[in-house]
């Protein structure tokens, strides 16, 4: 498969304000790529573009929750760029919490922030990719999306239909210019944990202990990480994984895809415990 050139096309990238979503955009924009970033954070995702010189950066706020202001950001992307090459989904966030402990409310929001935020910005850029000579979509899914533990219903629901949105893309679009992949990360140092939500119904101290616990076990830089998602983007790879947690927990469920939760329930008590002080 012919790999893509970033210097001098368009990538687009979403949860461009933080994260890896600002590492990739730092290394696109070194490597001479035009960028539209996207984030619901204005003030961030302004900071970001500021540092990036020598190429076109366009800035898009928008909540990737409301599919009117998606379509209207991919026409405004469209307007300025003309088609993309690439796209690369980066936004998303957390939710901790058991069933009993989480509403029904808070549920829903994290899926349409983590699924149906990137099912929008898919649908919506899928004609300016199918215009390039070629084209790749990289989907960030999670090591959750391979297992899921216990107090984290709702973002590995999110992440494992993200993983079959991708897949399932992948296949209808076989035979054309556009190839589907999705990477998953374990442990990087995003701070995605710390700054994502919890259940109401948690005690808010009870919560930053859970989120610290989980955060602590986080060893791979978002510079690392970005730098694996953007080589996985130029060779149009299908599946990639970061850090070895993830291979580990891939390999972990393709031998004991029924009973890998007993391998993970003690390292995982303390990010998991959600009723504990």
């Amino acid at each position: 498969m012919q790999p893509l050139e970033f210097a001098g096309s368009t990538t687009v990238v979403t949860g461009a304000a933080s994260g890896m979503g600002a590492a990739v955009a730092r290394l696109l924009a070194a490597e001479g790529a035009h960028l539209a970033l996207i984030d619901h954070n204005a003030d961030a995702l302004t900071a970001v573009a500021a540092e990036l010189t020598g190429t076109t950066v366009t800035t898009h706020v928008v909540d990737l929750r409301d599919d009117r202001a998606v379509f209207a950001v991919a026409a405004e992307i469209a307007a300025v760029h003309g088609q993309v090459n690439a796209l690369i989904t980066c936004a998303g966030s957390s939710m901790l919490g058991t069933l009993d402990q989480l509403t029904m409310e808070e549920m829903r929001w994290l899926v349409d922030v983590n699924l149906w935020g990137t099912v929008s910005i898919t649908k919506a850029l899928l004609p300016l990719l199918r215009a390039a000579p070629a084209a790749h979509i990289t989907h960030l899914a999670s090591v959750y999306a391979l297992a899921a533990p216990a107090g984290r219903i709702p973002y590995a629901m999110s992440k494992f239909a993200v993983r079959g949105f991708s897949e399932a893309l992948r296949h209808e679009l076989e035979g054309t210019s556009v190839s589907v992949g999705a990477v998953y990360p374990a442990g990087v140092r995003t701070g995605i944990i710390l700054h994502g939500r919890y259940a109401a119904a948690i005690d808010p101290a009870i919560a930053a202990r859970a989120a610290a616990a989980q955060a602590a076990m986080y060893h791979t830089e978002p510079a690392d990480a970005a730098a694996l998602i953007v080589r996985a983007t130029r060779r149009r790879r299908v599946r990639t994984m970061i850090g070895r947690e993830a291979r580990l927990i891939d390999l972990l469920v393709r031998l004991a895809p029924t009973m890998y939760w007993a391998a993970m329930r003690r390292p995982l008590r303390a990010a998991t415990d959600t009723t504990t002080p």
